[in-house]
């Protein structure tokens, strides 16, 4: 019973804090500024901490340093929207971000590192705090005006498909910040992921071709889900997303205006095999966070990017 009641309060925590993650907003009528570069790309440092059970490299949890390095490729493909690859799209709203991220070359204290921090969680005794980004920063939390904290989680195989990620939010001046969750003084900011779901796999379930790390970074510099407060006139603000008022999955419906729901955007619900863009209006609301959050835009000249 201590069990199935554990299991339950993890999940009640996993759905409130997702339902968190929809007050954020890309804006529409009342935005400020918002611009975008016309050349320059923005590149931002991971470190990519990966909590095992003390299995051999490339087993279980402790995922392979090719996955791990395939992974941050699909993030780039995704943000960029490289030709030939799953994140291309000919979409007249779909844009290229101009946004690459970086496996950090550095570690902390300025050696050389190859992105990549593993920590057997057999040998560390932490207090449990939920499922959140302050229990695991508990094993490894790196300055997150230098770098992007990922932790890989080792759950349960029976989580597969129903744990995919949480990120945290950027708080910026953009409209809809009274309605938003931000980490409070001393929490933790990054991003978790289910290791059954980082990187590419062949796991039988939808989320298998690393989009749940494109999903949950697209949190981290902003952007909110499609369907954003869950009606018609309050959804993510952004105007080239066709507005619904409740959660898009892997299936047409018609959007609050009557044309399409957009499924195939990278901040929805849907399949990894269908998203494959993102937006020119939520490419400005990252470039805004980048620009005007001070620990997103410290990110751009982090010590974490210099060989």
């Amino acid at each position: 019973m201590k069990i199935i009641k554990h299991i339950l309060l993890r999940k009640l925590i996993m759905i409130i804090t997702m339902s968190l993650l929809l007050l954020s907003s890309c804006s529409k009528d009342n935005d400020p500024e918002i611009s975008n570069p016309k050349e320059g790309i923005f590149y931002l440092p991971v470190v990519v901490h990966i909590i095992h059970n003390g299995k051999q490299i490339g087993e279980g949890s402790n995922l392979s340093i090719e996955r791990i390095e395939r992974q941050i490729e699909i993030l780039n493909e995704d943000y960029r929207k490289k030709e030939g690859t799953r994140g291309y799209n000919n979409h007249p709203d779909g844009g290229d971000a101009k946004i690459e991220f970086v496996l950090a070359k550095r570690d902390p204290e300025g050696n050389p590192f190859n992105g990549i921090n593993r920590i057997d969680s057999t040998k560390v005794t932490v207090p449990p705090l939920g499922y959140n980004q302050n229990h695991y920063a508990q094993y490894a939390y790196w300055d997150p005006k230098d770098y992007i904290n990922i932790w890989t989680t080792p759950l349960p195989e029976s989580f597969e498909c129903q744990a995919l990620g949480l990120a945290t939010l950027p708080e910026t001046g953009l409209p809809g910040r009274e309605h938003s969750s931000f980490p409070q003084p001393g929490d933790a900011e990054g991003i978790l992921i289910n290791w059954m779901h980082f990187g590419e796999s062949d796991i039988a379930c939808y989320a298998r071709f690393g989009r749940t790390l494109t999903h949950e970074m697209g949190h981290y510099l902003g952007v909110l889900h499609t369907w954003g407060f869950g009606d018609c006139e309050n959804n993510d603000y952004c105007n080239d997303t066709p507005a619904v008022d409740k959660p898009v999955y892997n299936k047409v419906f018609m959007a609050c205006e009557g044309e399409p729901a957009m499924i195939n955007n990278y901040m929805t619900w849907a399949h990894d095999k269908t998203m494959n863009m993102f937006t020119n209006d939520q490419i400005a609301r990252m470039h805004y966070v980048l620009k005007h959050h001070k620990g997103r835009k410290a990110l751009l000249s982090s010590h974490a990017l210099k060989p």
